[in-house]
């Protein structure tokens, strides 16, 4: 990765001071960060203006964004901002945005720049989105609230049907498994990584060969492994259900006699939806769920390039954010 570019001290920008602008993160190409200043749009009636105060890297799809390997999606074109999992302030809102100065918001990612693309856009100190599109955050929540996708991409894929058994135990894995202890169907999860088979709380972790059952209904993948489909498939009950909750950018395929004998179903889970984001953040003002414990690494905004480089690179990271409150 280089080194973030220096940017300036322009004047942010609003309704008294010319258009606004901010500082984001920008994929100029695959493997090629920067740190740069970006105009953004303007604000209509149904908008509202977000001073960011955290955002959380993905990686999974920004992984995939940084290597050039993404498929094709709407939208995906360099240079581009990436993230989706920002939280911060209301800053302005319009008159028919149904939001209100000072309101604590997710932001879901944005399309608010004039010469970038923003895929998924969230990754900057200001972000100019349509009211309808942000979720208001429970008191002190704070930086945790990066974890809402994350939580609604997990209820989207099991809070129907919770799983058995769920392939990995990083942030999304640990969410599905808390998720199941708070609807009382706690899963066993299998980790490969030694590390991560800590922090279980009422649910078993293990290490896969060790694990000897064969007669799963349920088995939740969300390692993104396209090559574990026959091994989830040997070991599901009959009529039992593998479900895709990771993001494969590998073609997936599996021997169909093993899939045949027991009448195997896979399910896709889609992405999550507003209701889903809803859904989840009730359950977190319940304390039914809870976020604590997953942000393992939080760095300054301007540390951009290690702050990437570290959520790709290091296994202890869970999960690493940036800190935009001095941007």
């Amino acid at each position: 990765m280089s080194d973030p570019s220096p940017v300036s001290n322009a004047d942010p920008g609003g309704p008294s001071g010319g258009p606004y602008s901010a500082r984001a993160v920008l994929f100029e190409a695959p493997e090629r960060l920067a740190l740069q200043d970006v105009a953004l749009t303007d604000p209509g009636p149904g908008d509202v203006v977000v001073d960011i105060d955290f955002s959380g890297i993905s990686t999974g799809t920004e992984r995939l964004l940084w290597k050039g390997t993404m498929p094709q999606f709407p939208g995906l074109a360099y240079p581009l901002v990436p993230g989706y999992e920002s939280v911060g302030r209301v800053i302005a809102a319009g008159a028919e945005s149904g939001r209100q100065e000072g309101e604590a918001v997710f932001v879901p990612g944005a399309r608010c720049y004039r010469e970038v693309s923003g895929l998924f856009g969230g990754a900057a100190s200001r972000l100019v989105v349509s009211g309808e599109r942000v979720i208001p955050l429970p008191d002190g929540l704070g930086e945790r609230g990066v974890l809402l996708a994350l939580a609604a991409t997990a209820w989207h894929a099991v809070a129907e049907a919770p799983p058995d058994l769920v392939i990995g135990h990083g942030v999304l894995g640990r969410l599905i498994a808390r998720i199941g202890v708070s609807l009382g169907h706690p899963p066993t999860v299998w980790e490969t990584n030694e590390d991560r088979r800590t922090g279980a709380d009422g649910y078993t972790v293990l290490e896969p060969d060790s694990d000897e059952r064969h007669d799963y209904a349920r088995i939740c993948d969300v390692s993104g492994d396209a090559a574990l489909l026959d091994t989830l498939i040997g070991r599901l009950a009959h009529r039992g259900e593998v479900v895709l909750a990771g993001f494969y950018s590998e073609r997936l395929s599996f021997a169909f006699p093993s899939a045949f004998m027991r009448e195997a179903r896979l399910r896709v889970a889609a992405e999550w939806q507003r209701d889903d984001l809803q859904a989840v953040t009730r359950q977190i003002e319940s304390g039914a769920l809870s976020l604590d414990g997953l942000i393992t690494h939080c760095l300054d905004a301007a540390e951009a390039a290690s702050a990437y480089r570290i959520a790709f690179g290091d296994p202890d990271c869970l999960k690493m954010v940036l800190d935009w409150r001095n941007s």
